[in-house]
């Protein structure tokens, strides 16, 4: 009988947010809101030494950034509660006693010497290296004597004979021989429970219908399919999805791509395009469409559309997805996404941002097909900031200004200083400069290119008397009669 979806993700807070586990989340949200379905965060904090409840907060604020809300969670509550590991520790020690009572865990009494010189063994015989049962065969009551006499133990689960079968939604069925698989530790010798027992005694107390993770969590899944059937309860439909990999076709590493939502989000990526990625990590819309959104994944999303092979992480392809996502929004909206990059270069301050609102809204929409990333305008427009003495010019640009020299543009900045008095009319400007050059028959690269190194100090960019509004009147002149000088001094030190 078909079972209401209930999905989860459940992350360790032990670190930041790896695009893995950001697809994971991903691919989990649209699967319950394409079913009507819900989607819970589990926090996996057992481990103690390197939990975090920092960590934990910006597991929460980057799925809340990228828009991917939960249902229930910690921070929200839910039916199904407490949604933090650790506050589930006495469930967890119920079903350590029911298992140990039904005989499907043992007591283990092997020492960390003995089982390290029984895997030496193993190894030198070249083995494999495996628990050989020798606690399984004992008493049950001379091992809860023991116990009792404070002789420390861990807690074993008894793995049964014959074969596991896992019908997987992305990989289909897949078959383990349960005597590969060794009879794993549930409860170790401090007390502290494994993840294998843990996650599902929780997965089950929250009714998980299906289990949806990265394909390295596979060789678990007889484990816990085991373990769900030992406590008498459903499993989940499992689906595993593809490795993201790096361009050597390996497991993506920090090396390759591999860093942390928050390194993506502080480069500026746009969380369309995140998402749009990640979402193509695995899995495709038709085959030939890159650019899609949120809504539209959600409607098309199949488990069973996942692809099996390995999905390689592309970052040119990522790059350039930015820049669609980028290009695509408002420029009110593309402004304020730049605002918090040229506030953090020290190029503008709030209060100045508020005041030239109109004005940098220009200025962002002049860059807009020349950025992908909103981190990459303070440096594009760094020149408006600079002082008039002062601009840097980029070697293409003097060597362009060089060419043509200064003199045609002495001879504009004189034609120019009357009619900047009342300011800069781009439109008029532009067409009374193109006359201008016109009459003298010369070519308009002759003045354009020394101009735009004496206003940018670049080689290329956005219109040239779109720049020279920008700038105003004044800061024109300035720069003008300084790039003039500049050039004079080049060419006499060349003599």
């Amino acid at each position: 009988m078909p079972r209401p979806v209930r999905v989860r993700i459940a992350p360790s807070p032990t670190g930041t947010i790896h695009l893995g586990l950001a697809r994971t989340a991903l691919f989990n949200w649209a699967f319950a809101r394409r079913s009507g379905g819900r989607f819970v965060l589990r926090i996996e904090d057992t481990d103690r030494e390197r939990s975090t409840s920092e960590s934990e907060q910006e597991i929460i604020e980057g799925l809340s950034w990228l828009g991917i809300e939960w249902d229930e969670g910690p921070d929200r509550g839910g039916p199904f509660g407490p949604y933090r590991q650790s506050e589930r520790i006495e469930s967890h020690r119920e079903a350590a006693r029911t298992l140990l009572e039904a005989g499907r865990a043992y007591r283990c009494f092997c020492t960390p010497k003995r089982l390290a010189e029984l895997r030496e063994g193993q190894q030198a015989r070249k083995e494999t290296a495996a628990y050989d049962r020798r606690c399984r065969a004992l008493d049950p009551a001379e091992a809860a004597a023991r116990a009792d006499a404070g002789e420390p133990f861990a807690l074993r689960f008894a793995v049964p004979p014959g074969e596991t079968r896992v019908d997987d939604l992305v990989r289909g069925e897949v078959v383990f021989q349960n005597v590969d698989i060794d009879d794993w530790i549930m409860v170790r010798g401090d007390g502290n429970p494994t993840y294998n027992f843990v996650v599902v005694c929780d997965d089950a107390a929250m009714e998980i219908s299906h289990v949806v993770r990265g394909e390295e969590h596979l060789v678990n899944t007889p484990k816990q399919v085991q373990l769900f059937a030992a406590l008498d309860s459903r499993p989940p439909r499992f689906a595993h999805l593809p490795l993201m990999l790096g361009g050597d076709r390996k497991k993506l590493s920090k090396r390759a791509g591999d860093v942390s939502l928050e390194d993506y989000r502080a480069k500026g990526y746009p969380t369309g395009a995140i998402l749009n990625f990640l979402a193509l990590q695995g899995w495709a819309l038709d085959g030939e469409t890159e650019v899609f959104s949120t809504r539209r994944f959600v409607e098309a999303f199949r488990l069973e559309d996942v692809s099996k092979g390995g999905a390689v992480f592309d970052a040119d392809k990522f790059r350039w997805l930015a820049g669609e996502y980028l290009r695509a929004e408002s420029p009110a909206d593309l402004a304020g996404h730049c605002a918090p990059f040229a506030a953090a270069a020290g190029l503008l301050d709030e209060r100045q941002l508020t005041e030239r609102a109109e004005w940098f809204e220009a200025v962002v929409a002049g860059e807009r097909e020349r950025i992908s990333l909103y981190s990459e305008l303070p440096d594009r427009i760094a020149y408006l900031f600079a002082a008039d003495d002062a601009v840097a010019w980029e070697a293409k640009a003097e060597k362009n200004a060089r060419k043509q020299g200064g003199a045609l543009l002495a001879e504009y900045l004189e034609w120019l200083r009357p009619r900047l008095t009342g300011g800069v009319d781009a439109p008029a400007l532009r067409e009374a400069t193109r006359a201008w050059i016109a009459e003298r028959g010369a070519a308009f690269g002759v003045l354009f290119q020394p101009l735009r190194c004496a206003l940018a100090g670049k080689a290329g960019g956005p219109d040239l008397f779109d720049i020279m509004a920008w700038l105003g009147g004044e800061a024109c002149l300035r720069r003008i009669a300084v790039a003039i000088e500049r050039l004079a001094a080049v060419r006499e030190g060349e003599r």
